[in-house]
Parts: C-alpha cells; sequence; structure tokens
C-alpha cells in the first residue's frame, strides 16, 4: 500500500542527503544515513514480486528472495548505527554497539543462506501462505529473519524516541511519529513469528491474525512516512529559510563590500580552483558561508580604513555613531585614502561601527545598516 510512495520518499532522501555527503564526506552519521537509505529503497524495489522473479528466472530460485532480506536487513543495521551515531557517547560504547549489531546482521544473513540452501528447489518460492511451513528449512527462514526485522526495527524506534530529547519541537514531533511506526513494525514481526508458529502445524490457517498483522503493518508504515515527511519537511522549511535570509543580508552587504573592497582588494578571501564537476559540488559555498565571508571582510575592511575615518572625524563616535553620519565620513576616509600605502607605515586602528549586543546577529544588524546608509549616500 505505502510502498511506491516509500520508494519515492527514499529516492529524494538519497539525492539530498547524498549531496550534504558530498560536501562532508567524513561525516559519519551522513555516511549511515545515505546508506541506510540507499539500501531500503534498494530492498523496497527488490520486494515487488515481479523483480523478486525475475531475479530467481536469471539465477537460481531463492535467490531474490534472499537477496531482499539481505539489503533490507542492511539498511535496518545502518538505519540503526544512524541514531547510535547521532547520539555520541565514547569511542568503546560506540566500538560495542557496532561489534554487536555487526555479528546480528551477519548471523542472520548467514541463518539466511543456509536455509535457503536446506530449503527444496521446488519450495524456495515460498511464503507465510506456503503449505510446506512445517519443513525445518523454510520456518527457519522466516522465524530469522522477522527475529532480526523485530529487533532491528524496535533497536530503530527506541534510538529515534532517545534522539527526539535533542531535536527541537517540529523536528521532534515528526521523529516521534517515526519512532512509534517502527515500533509498530516491531510489532508486526512479532505477530509474523506467531503466525509461523502457528502455520506449522496448519499451513494457511489463522487468515483472520493475518490480515489484523497486514493492516498493523500498512498503519505503522503510514506513520513512518509521516514522521518522514514532517521531519524532512520542517528541516527543508528551516533551511529554505535559512538560505534566503542569508542570501538577503549577503546582498545588502553589497555596497559596503564593494565599497571597500575596491580601496582594499587583498581582502578578498581567495578560493581554491573549482576544478571537475565533483569538486566543484564538494566546494560549493552555500549563501550562508558566502555571507560569513563576505561579513568578515567588511569588518576587515573597516579596521583597516579606521586610521582614516579617524582623521576625518577626530571627535566623533565612530563605535556608536549613526549609520548616516559613519556613512559621510567613510566616503571622505575612502577619498583621504592613498592609492598605495607605504608598507612600514604605522596606522592605529580604531573600533568602528561596533554593535550594542556582543554576536555575530548584531554585527551583521550593524554593517547592513552602514551599507544602506552607504547606498543612499553614493545613489
Amino acid at each position: 500500500m505505502f510502498q511506491v510512495p516509500l520508494i519515492i520518499l527514499l529516492g529524494i532522501g538519497v539525492l539530498w542527503k547524498g549531496t550534504g555527503l558530498a560536501r562532508d564526506p567524513h561525516n559519519r552519521v551522513l555516511g549511515f544515513l545515505v546508506a541506510a537509505l540507499v539500501l531500503l529503497m534498494v530492498g523496497e524495489i527488490l520486494s515487488f514480486p515481479e523483480i523478486n522473479t525475475a531475479i530467481d528466472t536469471g539465477t537460481a530460485a531463492g535467490v531474490g528472495k534472499v537477496a531482499f532480506n539481505g539489503i533490507y536487513m542492511s539498511g535496518l543495521f545502518a538505519l540503526v548505527l544512524v541514531f547510535i551515531t547521532a547520539l555520541g557517547g565514547t569511542k568503546a560504547a560506540y566500538r560495542r554497539h557496532l561489534r554487536i549489531n555487526t555479528g546480528l546482521l551477519a548471523g542472520a544473513l548467514t541463518a539466511l543462506v543456509l536455509a535457503m540452501i536446506a530449503t527444496p528447489a521446488r519450495v524456495r518460492g515460498h511464503s507465510l501462505s506456503n503449505p510446506d511451513m512445517a519443513h525445518p528449512a523454510v520456518a527457519s527462514f522466516y522465524l530469522v529473519g522477522n527475529a532480526y526485522f523485530l529487533y532491528a526495527y524496535l533497536a530503530s524506534g527506541l534510538w529515534a524516541l532517545r534522539y527526539t530529547r535533542r531535536a527541537s519541537g517540529n523536528f521532534g514531533l515528526g521523529l516521534l511519529a517515526m519512532a512509534l511506526g517502527l515500533i509498530g513494525l516491531t510489532l508486526t514481526s512479532a505477530g509474523r513469528m506467531i503466525l509461523v508458529a502457528l502455520r506449522i502445524g496448519e499451513p494457511g490457517s489463522n487468515q483472520a491474525f493475518n490480515t489484523v498483522i497486514w493492516s498493523l503493518s500498512n498503519w505503522a508504515m503510514g506513520l513512518v512516512l509521516i514522521g518522514i515527511c514532517y521531519a524532512t519537511g520542517v528541516q527543508l522549511i528551516t533551511r529554505l529559510r535559512s538560505a534566503v535570509h542569508h542570501r538577503r543580508m549577503y546582498h545588502e552587504l553589497a555596497p559596503l563590500w564593494t565599497a571597500l573592497t575596491a580601496a582594499y582588494p587583498e581582502l578578498v578571501l581567495s578560493r581554491a580552483p573549482e576544478g571537475s564537476g565533483w569538486r566543484r559540488l564538494h566546494r560549493h559555498h552555500s549563501y550562508e558561508r558566502r555571507f560569513y565571508r563576505r561579513l568578515i571582510e567588511c569588518r576587515d575592511g573597516l579596521v583597516r580604513l579606521s586610521p582614516y575615518l579617524t582623521r576625518v572625524a577626530p571627535n566623533d563616535d565612530l563605535a556608536r555613531g549613526p549609520a548616516g553620519q559613519l556613512a559621510r565620513h567613510l566616503t571622505e576616509a575612502l577619498a583621504l585614502k592613498p592609492a598605495a600605502e607605504s608598507p612600514h607605515t604605522e596606522l592605529p586602528a580604531a573600533l568602528v561601527a561596533s554593535p550594542a549586543e556582543n554576536n555575530l546577529g548584531a554585527d551583521a544588524d550593524e554593517l547592513i545598516a552602514l551599507s544602506h546608509a552607504l547606498r543612499i549616500r553614493t545613489s
């Protein structure tokens, strides 16, 4: 029911977080997250009966079923590690969790492969309704597989619940919905294990119980999708608002930045050559970074120009003066500054356009006000 929407969401997540990983390849949390998204997406695609049958036709009976379970289990393994890594902790604790989860995954995959090998070729395309459920290899395949799913869903859900304590309001609500959905999927895995045990003696029995399990699975997966959409939507909206905000401030600093870098071109921070398309993506500067770069260059320019500002306005308060007055002094100081300064001349710096509060936002507001006043004066 939710298979196609889930594949689409996972694909969008791969593109979005994959771009972030390309910019920050050493980010372990992002690395596990992208791996989880890719593996879960591929697992969902392999779960389509047509694709599963095509794999069996091209290889051997049962390979498609083993491939789906192996890839999907690996995706859940990576998802567990996302939360473990994001929550931090000591290196010893991280290594312990990594060893335990790797061992559980390896053990489950080995058991699945051995169970499929031990299954007669004629019944390797089995399902929960298979009349040969009493065969030990068939029953073992479902019991082992669902046991791992139970653990992985429960571990992911509990780790997600722990992470919600650190998450902000709306993002935390999305994670909470996702965690509850994962716990719901835990119950469905437990239910399937019970169903397997019941059907060993009576293949195809307890159909009403099976219907309840599938219904719960659909509701739980729906809750996971709601959580993913809500958490991702909140994160995306926050990112877009931040980008728009920093883009606006970046352009608002342009008049001041242009005037100061024309006088001191060496203030412009050097950029590495772009190189290949992959390197351009890796070195891509968001508007946030470009804004902070421009803010630093403006502040450095005012420091360099401040000795001339003190000459044109020796009795004015350059640190707290009105932006319009300071813009007039700035144009006069730029005119006073010689085209070439002697490197041996020592010029005392002064505090210019100092914000009342000692934080980056207040500093940005102060320089933007000066930039607006300079634009009005020179327009």
